[in-house]
């Protein structure tokens, strides 16, 4: 029997979003085809696919979960449907599967099994806000999230700021929403004058908001990000920018 493929579905970056307004028609196409998903959450997959107009009942698509709970040795199975012959779906809560989520374990599953992994064009917060940014677009190093505890975190700051002077390569890192401003508050109190620091909330939303500046003009202008999704990005200045 021939394995089905994994395609890898891109979700909506923002809740009032609609996924014709960031989806490519083809891409939509294909996510209606699929009938077997596995998803970062149920809920708002399920949403999702509403959304998405796909023709089937909700109730009757095929949906398992993977995210930060599910163990290693049950990963493996959720690959089942593909093994059988079906397109199967990965899905993650929002923006593109397997980048900073739980999903790159299925796709590493997937290819030591053989199944054709198959990626579909849709929005990466990342990269996104990178391109509206207006730093450095060809090094770049994305971090993920930085520890919780203040001290830890202005320490790290404090550490990827030096490595950004050294190798003149935007860092990149996000934070749990409701922790924006109190990463804000991090950033602004660890980062050099000079820095530059971009942060784009609530991308391809109704409330998107992007804003670059010098942490000296950060600081001038007091902002409350709120509990929109953030991506911080920072440059800082090297001897030959300087």
């Amino acid at each position: 029997m021939i394995a089905g493929r994994l395609f890898l579905v891109p979700c909506v970056l923002s809740g009032g979003s609609k996924p014709a307004d960031v989806l490519p028609a083809p891409v939509l196409e294909q996510v209606r085809r699929i009938d077997s998903f596995v998803v970062e959450n149920a809920k708002s997959a399920r949403a999702f696919l509403s959304a998405c107009a796909h023709p089937r009942p909700i109730r009757e698509i095929a949906m398992s979960e993977l995210n930060e709970h599910t163990p290693e040795a049950a990963v493996g199975a959720l690959l089942d449907p593909a093994m059988r012959g079906q397109d199967l779906g990965l899905l993650s809560e929002a923006g593109v599967p397997a980048v900073a989520d739980p999903g790159a374990r299925l796709v590493a599953a997937a290819h030591a099994a053989g199944i054709r992994v198959v990626p579909l064009v849709g929005p990466s917060s990342i990269l996104l806000a990178l391109m509206a940014s207006g730093l450095e677009g060809q090094r770049f190093r994305f971090h993920g999230y930085l520890p919780v505890p203040a001290e830890a975190r202005r320490a790290r700051l404090a550490q990827i700021e030096r490595e950004s002077a050294q190798s003149d390569e935007t860092q990149v890192f996000i934070e749990t929403p409701y922790r924006n401003d109190a990463m804000l508050a991090d950033i602004l109190q660890a980062c050099r004058d000079d820095t530059r620091l971009a942060i784009a909330a609530g991308l391809t939303g109704t409330q998107e908001k992007i804003r670059m500046d010098a942490i000296a003009a950060w600081r001038e202008r007091a902002v409350s990000l709120g509990k929109s999704p953030a991506v911080f990005l920072l440059l800082a200045a090297s001897r030959g920018r300087r």
